[in-house]
């Protein structure tokens, strides 16, 4: 027995060393990269399972990092879901339900969509009176660093990056895309200065730039860098050796006859084959592959969790239709799967996760407690809706719970406005334009093809009221009927949708994978011209 004992005992100190090492190996002040990009698609990426683009870096990132396959933006589009990422909270907490300067009430009809309803209205900058993740940060000693496409308030609003807690700014204004200057220097950007030598560059590569400089200055300072590309946003653009490289991949994958196909409202593209889009996300995965490469220069790769997501859906209808999410319906602005499920990848170089996959519905809510968390801070004071996800990056479970989006919008791409619930394996959805519902059951029906509400009254009667009751708390704004509502004229636009622009669709696919094309003489600045 003394044997047994003294072998128990061995063994218990031998457990507890292993758990103090652990501890040890576990730092309390890591720096944190935050990636984040515009309109990436769930599956735009390799170890998402893309067979088209490609992005070997973020592939080895992954391979390290853990995957959640159930990962979340939280809205179909940009403004709402990167607030939701500064503040932790769901898009009815904080007033942005749709991107920030898209027209609401009476103003919607400058549109000419004829829709029954007019979009609510809704906040058109961050809150000055919310606590975003890099001022919580800063109070833990951080120093802040953002970089890229901001779309959360303007210079005259007093809501630009460093408004809200960020120290230094590279980019980040009012606009939501790179309409000035483009992908390619000089990009024009009046919070960014532009340098001779990068002539050509990318603007993901000078991003990555400007981020790796952060880096380097402040390598003594546990620091936040938030690098939040333009790309893939429209208009995208990429080199010519790109896109002939990809144009060449389409082609021997077996370029289709037919490229769109009509979705509920827009026509929505078939297959991933945009040579063009395809350019511009390797642009961007060699970026992400800087910035990895400068970390570990430093010395820092050990001591730093990174981040990658995206803002919502990749762009299968509306503004360049891009890409295709299948088996994922729709994409941006939708409210099925494909405009919210995102790539969602954390990096944390002590837990070794090896490219774990990890079902657990998170959403963009949760980065902020996780970052704050490994910061050492485990309760917070604020009203929050997001959880920390440490526990699922450390091996454990959380308790489940529901997910909620609210859009009283008419999206670009063809979104409804919806407010919508997912918990446990279901999700219902809530359309506003005439109160019906749909409940699918994502476990065995990811491309939401088969509607289950008659099948399940009990289940939809729990969500709907569940999801209500968190709309009544949060005070939601609601889309209203418009009384100069012409079911005529409506009739008119969707029969263009299906008819002309189609068509012309159809053509401007043919052209981008015709041998011969070529958008301008310089391939939108990346090619020097004598």
């Amino acid at each position: 027995m003394n044997k047994l004992k003294s072998l128990l005992i061995s063994i218990a100190l031998g457990l507890s060393l292993f758990s103090c090492q652990n501890e040890q190996e576990s730092p309390s002040n890591p720096n944190f990269v935050f990636i984040l990009v515009d309109d990436l698609g769930y599956n735009d990426v390799g170890f998402m399972g893309s067979e088209f683009y490609e992005t070997p870096n973020l592939d080895r990132l992954a391979s390290k990092g853990m995957i959640f396959t159930n990962g979340y933006a939280n809205s179909a589009v940009c403004s709402p879901s990167r607030a939701s990422l500064m503040t932790g909270r769901f898009t009815a907490g904080h007033g942005i339900t749709d991107w920030i300067g898209a027209p609401a009430g009476e103003a919607w009809r400058s549109y000419n969509r004829y829709s029954k309803l007019l979009p609510a209205e809704y906040e058109h900058q961050l809150p000055k009176e919310a606590t975003t993740l890099p001022e919580a940060l800063k109070e833990q000693g951080y120093k802040t660093f953002f970089a890229g496409k901001w779309h959360l308030g303007s210079a005259e609003d007093h809501s630009l990056p460093t408004d809200h807690g960020f120290d230094i700014n590279k980019g980040g204004y009012h606009v939501g895309g790179p309409y000035s200057g483009g992908y390619f220097s000089p990009f024009d950007n009046p919070m960014m200065e532009d340098y001779p030598e990068e002539k050509g560059m990318s603007l993901s590569m000078k991003l990555a730039k400007e981020t790796n400089q952060f880096m380097e200055e402040h390598q003594q300072e546990k620091f936040l860098a938030y690098l939040s590309f333009y790309a893939v946003h429209a208009p995208i653009q990429t080199s010519e050796e790109k896109w002939a490289k990809y144009r060449d991949k389409s082609e021997a994958m077996g370029i289709d006859s037919v490229g769109f196909e009509m979705e509920r409202v827009l026509p929505a593209r078939r297959h991933q084959d945009n040579p063009v889009y395809a350019g511009l996300i390797e642009q961007m995965d060699e970026a992400v592959g800087a910035v990895v490469g400068k970390l570990e220069e430093l010395g820092l790769a050990e001591n730093t969790i990174i981040v990658f997501t995206s803002d919502n859906g990749g762009v299968v209808s509306g503004d360049n239709y891009s890409t295709n999410l299948a088996p994922l319906r729709g994409g941006k602005g939708y409210q099925f799967e494909g405009g919210t499920r995102i790539p969602y990848l954390v990096y944390v170089p002590w837990l070794n996760s090896k490219g774990a996959k990890n079902d657990t519905p998170v959403s963009g809510v949760d980065f902020f407690p996780t970052l704050m968390d490994f910061a050492g801070v485990k309760e917070i004071s604020l009203p929050i809706d997001g959880k920390s996800i440490r526990p699922l990056l450390e091996g454990k479970t959380i308790e489940e719970r529901a997910l909620f989006w609210h859009y009283p919008h008419y999206g670009n791409q063809g979104g409804e406005p919806n407010s919508t619930i997912r918990k446990g394996d279901w999700k219902l959805i809530h359309y506003w334009e005439d109160d019906h519902k749909e409940l699918y059951n994502l476990k065995s029906d990811l491309s939401e093809k088969q509607n289950l509400i008659d099948n399940n009254p009990d289940i939809a009667k729990a969500l709907s009221k569940e999801l209500q009751d968190w709309l009544t708390q949060n005070n939601a704004n609601y889309a209203s009927p418009d009384p100069l509502y012409n079911p005529d004229s409506a009739a008119i636009v969707a029969t263009n949708y299906r008819t002309t622009l189609i068509e012309r669709l159809e053509n401007q696919r043919k052209a981008m994978l015709s041998k011969n094309f070529q958008p301008n003489s310089d391939w939108w600045g990346s090619r020097t011209i004598d």
